[in-house]
């Protein structure tokens, strides 16, 4: 049965990029943070169009082998990880940019294409495609669509899901469902891409998606803030959103315990700001006009600063200025070499409730592991906060960390997954966030689009309890 799935495959991508036994790259067999792949796939696959992706799935499908698609592999969740004898199905070559159109503004790409190259692409021609985080040279779109992406824009532009106007999909039995709509206005039904943003694979394979752009800002003002607590920080997000409306695009919230570690850590940071204030935030707008736009900026903070909502402030005079502030922000990539071992986390909270949280939160920690670390930063603006727990013992009490800080963000309220996904890291505690209802439905969903159960195994949907 092997052979003949093997040939089949063969045949619908060509033996070369049919990878069998020792020719499978250990790239294929673990994601960023998942490093010991929990099997070996019986082979990986790498076809160039859509059409190769469905003889691909329907070869599969026949033979009831299971398949796990995968793009950059830079995913956080262990979404992208190879079931045992399964077939891997690497999206890579799928990398064309197929079209730009400038009187719709949209971008036409293939599930392959590197985030940072359909950035450069939006930007050649005049326009920004804002989604935007770390990974984004190695990273493909088909990922952060299939994990509906955030980053550090969607407080303006909202999420992954709200990027995309069509898209292209196969199911698990080779069916091609292709909405490539490029209209922002199409009320026709059911909204079927809205299925496979987010669902990591499980539902179908992202093949082709139109993507919106947006007019290239021609002023970006950035600025550091020192506050005292979390109720200032919550008052200066509602004051530049008064003052700044659409034009605010991001607000980076860093606790003390980050900033510290982070700029006494690593030499090539600056300390724009002293230690020891309660909060720091990197806030930033984006606009049309530079002139008008800075004094609005500068006013705007002049007002927080004179009534005592922020301590202090450090506005960027020069590109090489944000650079150098977002910079401290952006060290975040390097707590694993600086803050290790720790565990992660990337989670949701109410922003009003996100302060007690916090408290809440490094509370239980300390009193289950009295010598523990913690870390908290985040994109605030949209009650995105993510969390590091350093724990000196061995083994590493990982689990239990788990169910404590998953614990209390179910209690609060908020969500296990803010922008990573779920993959097989956080799929024991999506019914922390997710209702019995809301499962069942979302079985529903599996086992209509895929019934035999065939797409990314063992991914987001826990097992059923009984």
């Amino acid at each position: 049965m092997a052979n003949d799935v093997i040939e089949a495959l063969r045949a619908a991508v060509g033996a070369a990029h049919c990878l069998t036994g020792d020719a499978i790259e250990d790239r294929y067999l673990h994601d960023w943070m998942v490093k010991t792949p929990p099997g070996r796939p019986l082979a990986v696959v790498r076809p160039a169009d859509t059409a190769q992706v469905s003889a691909v799935l329907r070869a599969c499908h026949a033979a009831r082998v299971p398949v796990v698609p995968q793009g950059g592999r830079t995913g956080l969740a262990g979404g992208a990880l190879p079931a045992p004898d399964c077939v891997v199905l690497c999206l890579e070559r799928l990398d064309a940019i197929e079209e730009i159109d400038p009187a719709a503004a949209t971008m036409t790409v293939g599930a392959g294409v590197p985030l940072e190259t359909i950035q450069q692409a939006a930007q050649g021609a005049g326009f920004l495609f804002p989604l935007d985080l770390g990974a984004r040279g190695s990273c493909r779109i088909g990922g952060n669509l299939s994990t509906n992406a955030g980053g550090n824009r969607v407080l303006r532009y909202g999420m992954a899901r709200d990027l995309v106007l069509g898209l292209e999909a196969v199911l698990m039995d080779g069916t091609v469902l292709s909405g490539m709509n490029k209209m922002l206005k199409n009320n026709t039904g059911y909204d079927l891409k809205q299925l496979f943003i987010g669902s990591e694979g499980t539902l179908g394979v992202i093949t082709r998606a139109v993507l919106r752009l947006f007019p290239q800002p021609r002023s970006r003002c950035t600025a550091l803030c020192a506050l005292t607590d979390y109720d200032a920080v919550v008052r200066l997000l509602n004051h530049v959103r008064a003052g700044l409306g659409p034009h605010l695009a991001a607000f980076e919230l860093m606790w003390p315990d980050f900033y510290q570690l982070v700029t006494s850590s690593l030499p090539a940071l600056s300390t724009p700001l002293p230690h020891g204030h309660g909060a720091y935030v990197l806030l930033e707008s984006m606009g049309t006009d530079p002139q008008a736009d800075q004094a609005r900026f500068e006013a705007v903070l002049g007002e927080a600063l004179m009534s005592g909502v922020v301590e202090n402030v450090v506005i960027a005079q020069s590109e090489a200025h944000v650079a150098s502030l977002w910079s401290i922000r952006d060290a975040s990539g390097e707590l694993q070499r600086i803050f290790w071992p720790h565990a992660g986390y990337d989670v949701s909270i109410p922003t009003g409730e996100l302060g007690g949280f916090i408290q809440a939160c490094t509370r239980a920690v300390k009193k289950q592991w009295p010598g523990a670390r913690t870390v908290f930063f985040g994109h605030v603006g949209d009650s995105n906060i993510h969390i590091g727990v350093k724990v000196d013992e061995e083994p590493f009490p990982e689990p239990d960390i788990d169910r404590t800080v998953y614990g209390l963000v179910r209690d609060w309220g908020g969500s296990v997954s803010a922008e990573h996904g779920i993959g097989v890291l956080k799929r024991p505690y999506l019914g922390f966030s997710r209702s019995a209802a809301e499962l069942a439905a979302m079985r529903a969903l599996k086992a209509a689009l895929d019934p035999l159960g065939l797409l990314n195994p063992g991914k987001v949907l826990p097992e059923p309890e009984g």
